[in-house]
């Protein structure tokens, strides 16, 4: 995602019992020899040279700064401390991985001028500032539980799992899924549970809903069960528009204490579509509307 003279641009869309092997990226524990270990515990064999890694490390602070002047700059002034943190914490190298090519792009993590880079199957790891805005839209906090609908590279998932108390991820497409869920034990993630299956149907085993819903895949129109998921006070970030077209928007919906559904047009974005059972179903009767408002960012700028 970029808001600078462009709109959004993101890609679309059962932890292992191993003990952990780095807790935080940014502590003495993160090293090449605990992220070899790490990428090895996630079924991800790889080899990085002592130089490769020093570089990446490197590149971090400066795309710390970008994040945290992204955030001001579209949040009125304001960059969400848990965010940062939740940044500053997350080796996003782990993170760059090609599941269908069984290929290695962690010396791309943190370049200076941030866009998604392919996982295969279609999809995609979002860019930085991107993610940056959707987790700062999503007013994340410790006590919250929350759901994201096309798990992709875990990165999402991981990043607000760093904030919140339980966070759950669905990703439809099966040999990316069922990758993806390898990869938080080996962190020590405890708290995020994925699984494989149509993000249209949300999860509804999980008692009591989600105090967040976040979309990483370009719906036509809201899935009424992900507003019956949502709890009263309960916020949902999802994209909409027509697939592989421009002229998508993120659009953020409240539900009120009393149940009633508010939504507010933010910024203008560009997702993979939402596959599944939203591609050949009509819309309901019953799915929410979009209102019609001025965007609370710009859609594009720079």
């Amino acid at each position: 995602m970029t808001l600078s003279r462009r709109p959004l641009l993101l890609g679309a869309l059962g932890a292992l019992a191993a003990p952990p092997i780095a807790r935080a990226q940014g502590s003495t524990a993160w090293t090449r020899e605990a992220y070899l270990a790490a990428m090895r515990a996630s079924g991800r064999e790889t080899t990085i040279s002592e130089q490769n890694f020093a570089a990446i490390q490197a590149r971090k602070p400066a795309a710390m700064r970008r994040i945290e002047s992204y955030l001001k700059a579209r949040f009125n002034g304001e960059a969400d401390p848990a965010v940062l943190r939740a940044f500053e914490t997350l080796p996003r190298e782990y993170f760059h991985w090609n599941y269908e090519g069984r290929a290695n792009g962690a010396s791309n993590a943190y370049e200076a001028d941030p866009k998604p880079w392919g996982l295969g199957y279609g999809s995609a790891l979002s860019d930085y500032l991107g993610q940056a805005y959707m987790t700062q839209a999503c007013a994340p906090k410790p006590e919250h539980v929350v759901l994201e609908i096309g798990t992709g590279s875990g990165y999402q998932s991981a990043l607000l799992s760093r904030i919140v108390a339980k966070q759950y991820s669905i990703e439809i497409i099966n040999p990316l899924g069922s990758a993806v869920q390898r990869i938080f034990a080996p962190l020590g993630y405890s708290n995020v549970e994925t699984r494989v299956g149509d993000g249209f149907f949300g999860w509804p085993e999980v008692q009591g809903g989600f105090d967040t819903i976040i979309v990483t895949c370009a719906a036509q129109y809201v899935p009424p069960a992900l507003i019956q998921q949502l709890k009263p006070g309960g916020r949902l970030v999802i994209p909409i528009g027509q697939p592989f077209r421009r002229g998508q928007f993120l659009y953020i919906y409240t539900k009120d204490e009393d149940g009633r559904v508010r939504s507010r047009k933010d910024v203008g974005v560009y997702f993979i579509p939402m596959t599944g059972a939203m591609m050949n179903r009509p819309r309901p009767a019953g799915a929410p509307n979009p209102e019609p408002a001025a965007p609370a960012a710009p859609a594009s700028t720079d």
